[in-house]
């Protein structure tokens, strides 16, 4: 297979990049979610679902929107990870801002 017939990959799944983004700016829409990650809109409420029904994160309601809280000590899914919580990973990707950029719960 030549180079340009291989399909490309990356490192991080959709679910990593989504929890994220949602460090980085915990009140972020669902669209926005989306276009930074390059996935759809349907997709990106998809995996907001899932890692909130796998304890990941919650969310509470303010207005019209949403703002995400994290539970950074939860550990990878994968058995291999299973000691690694998810703050370190998150770690990686910190943005600090004087707007305190992550939210831990």
């Amino acid at each position: 297979m030549s180079d340009s017939q291989r399909r490309p990959w990356t490192f991080l799944t959709s679910h990593a990049r989504v929890l994220i983004l949602i460090s980085q700016n915990p009140n972020i829409r669902v669209r926005d979610v989306a276009e930074m990650a390059g996935i759809t809109e349907r997709s990106a409420q998809r995996i907001i679902v899932e890692l909130e029904d796998d304890g990941y994160l919650t969310h509470e309601k303010i207005g019209r929107r949403n703002r995400y809280m994290l539970s950074t000590d939860t550990t990878l899914r994968h058995p291999l990870e299973q000691a690694v919580e998810i703050r370190f990973l998150l770690d990686v990707f910190r943005v600090d801002d004087d707007h305190g950029s992550t939210t831990e719960r």
